[in-house]
């Protein structure tokens, strides 16, 4: 699993109100991204948006991030986005009631292979 965090600068001319009311609108449609785990919207009062995502594999987040959805933010904000790379090692899910842990795939078969 990996996490990515993107983030932009908002313009003057988008408040709290012109983002969330944007967020709500366009938050259906991550629900077919191929890949795509859950994604948390997310702004701050000093005018920085964008988003908290959960991917299954880096390949899919990097596919999406290249792809239409680029282009998109560019144009409706004047600039790319930074987006920072995670390694997920574990989740603790309060609301399910459940922790997961995660291995590296080349530990695991370093281990089978002993």
């Amino acid at each position: 699993m990996v996490t990515a965090i993107v983030r932009y600068k908002l313009p003057a001319s988008i408040g709290y109100d012109e983002c969330r009311a944007h967020f709500h609108k366009i938050a259906p449609n991550f629900a077919a991204v191929k890949g795509l785990i859950s994604k948390h919207f997310i702004w701050n009062e000093n005018g920085t948006a964008g988003g908290v995502y959960q991917w299954k594999s880096l390949a899919d987040a990097k596919a999406f991030y290249s792809g239409p959805w680029l282009s998109g933010i560019f144009d409706r904000y004047g600039m790319y986005p930074e987006i920072e790379y995670f390694k997920v090692f574990a989740v603790t899910d309060n609301a399910k009631g459940a922790v997961e842990k995660f291995e590296n795939p080349a530990q695991s078969l370093k281990r089978k292979a002993s």
